[in-house]
This record gives C-alpha cells, sequence and structure tokens, in this order.
C-alpha cells in the first residue's frame, strides 16, 4: 500500500465558484497539475458526482466527498477545498434534495479499501461541529493542513488498516 500525500499544496482555501462542476473540475485540475491524478481524473470525478452524489448535510457546515475509481490516481492524496460561498451539492443517496455544501474534500486513492477507511474516517470527522466551523474561517494553509491532520490523524494514515 502506498503512503497517503497531505502538503497544503492540496488545500484550496477561498474557492470561489459558482457551481458543484467548477469545485470538481478547479479542484481536480489542481491535483493533475500537482501530479498526484492522470487527466482522466477530472471527468471521471464529474460522471462520478453524476451519478452517485455526495453531498452531505450536517448540523452546521454542509460537505461533499467526491471521488472516483483508483485507476485515474497516480499517487494517494486528499484535496479540502473551503468555498467561499456555499454551491449546491445533491444530497447522497437522495437525488431530489441539495444541500448548500461549503467544505469539500475530495479523495484520491489509489486503492479501493483504502477510500473506505477514509471515508468511514471522515463521516466520524464531520459529526465535529466546531472542526468545521474551524475549517470555514481559517485563512492560512498551513494551520488549516495541520487541523485537518490532526483530526484524521493522517500522519499515521497508511489506507487499507482494518
Amino acid at each position: 500500500m502506498s503512503e497517503l500525500h497531505f502538503e497544503e499544496d492540496v488545500i484550496l482555501l477561498d474557492l470561489d465558484v459558482e457551481k458543484n462542476e467548477q469545485v470538481l473540475e478547479k479542484m481536480g485540475r489542481n491535483l493533475v497539475d500537482l501530479g498526484y491524478v492522470k487527466e482522466s481524473f477530472i471527468p471521471a470525478i464529474v460522471e462520478r458526482e453524476k451519478e452517485f452524489a455526495t453531498g452531505l448535510p450536517t448540523t452546521s457546515v454542509s460537505v461533499a466527498i467526491p471521488h472516483t475509481d483508483a485507476k485515474h490516481v497516480n499517487r494517494k492524496t486528499i484535496s479540502v477545498g473551503v468555498l467561499k460561498s456555499p454551491v449546491d451539492f445533491v444530497i447522497m443517496g437522495d437525488d431530489s434534495e441539495t444541500t448548500p455544501v461549503q467544505v469539500v474534500f475530495m479523495l484520491a486513492m489509489d486503492e479501493p479499501h483504502s477510500q473506505l477507511t477514509l471515508l468511514q474516517d471522515l463521516m466520524k470527522l464531520f459529526q465535529d461541529e466546531s472542526f468545521l466551523q474551524q475549517l470555514i474561517v481559517e485563512k492560512d494553509k498551513r494551520n488549516a493542513k495541520q487541523l485537518i491532520a490532526n483530526k484524521l490523524n493522517l500522519y499515521s494514515f497508511k489506507g487499507g488498516e482494518s
């Protein structure tokens, strides 16, 4: 299994977009430019989001966790986008409703089982209202990285362990 890379360059703060497709394209383009994913990642993640929506309402800040097949990934990472203004994402498991998402955790996992482990950890994290509130007001990527890495225990995350 490969190591998860999580650096400040995969964190995008104050992302100024109007539609969820723009979020996916901007975050995906950043990962392509950094070499984390293949060019095919962008259309794949946009298509997957249309078929299997990932918007999740929480008690305070709605989130989305777009991801796609491991075959589009070069190096395992998680990109975090904090949106300047919320944009609507279709709610996971309910194609008729949307939620105004302000934080996006884009997963680029190179093994399907590591994606599942991280998704489970994220679901627990989304119940931490103070974490999400801290993240949306954070203006420094270094502080955001530290906050996320500590909460997700990313420094020890290898993926796939059960």
